[in-house]
């Protein structure tokens, strides 16, 4: 069928498949059959209930329901009235941890990447290991990369607004 990554991927913890995900190909199957391939170029890391900045500081509630599930699934939602943002849920079972995937080579900015492969709110929990829509694919080594705070978070306060846990390519060869 092929090559997407395994559960077990999925299962570590943020702070590795962040960057781990630079490089590699999101796959979209387009509604007309069309296959579309992006490269992801930046990512994000929330780590769970004691990082102030991840939703789930605020508790399991309806909307972060699924980071609370198994690695592997997407944890989607809508801000500003206008964008979707696309996350990858990981870690174990009752550890909520997930990736923004901030940047594509195709598409700069996780509200426009979303636009550009046509991501909604029908993606909420939707498996990554068994979508026939959706899926990540190994693309090779993780290019060079640097870490940095991340964006849009000052509200979380210290330390959380300055953990270097935003993840961008550098070079991409």
């Amino acid at each position: 069928m092929n090559r997407r990554y395994k559960r077990e991927f999925y299962l570590d913890d943020v702070l590795q498949v962040a960057p781990a995900l630079l490089g590699q190909h999101l796959v979209r199957q387009q509604p007309d059959g069309t296959r579309s391939v992006y490269t992801i170029t930046e990512t994000e890391a929330y780590r769970g209930e004691d990082d102030l900045a991840c939703h789930a500081s605020r508790g399991r509630t309806r909307r972060t329901e699924v980071m609370f599930r198994e690695g592997g699934l997407l944890y989607i939602y809508f801000i500003y009235g206008m964008y979707w943002m696309m996350n990858v849920v990981t870690g174990a079972t009752g550890t909520p941890q997930a990736v923004l995937i901030r940047g594509l080579r195709e598409a700069s900015g996780p509200g426009r990447l979303t636009r550009l492969i046509g991501m909604d709110g029908s993606y909420y929990g939707e498996d990554l290991v068994t979508s026939s829509r959706i899926w990540i694919e190994p693309a090779g080594n993780t290019p060079p990369f640097k870490a940095g705070p991340r964006v849009g978070i000052d509200y979380a306060g210290d330390p959380w607004k300055e953990k270097p846990w935003r993840f961008l390519v550098t070079d991409e060869g």
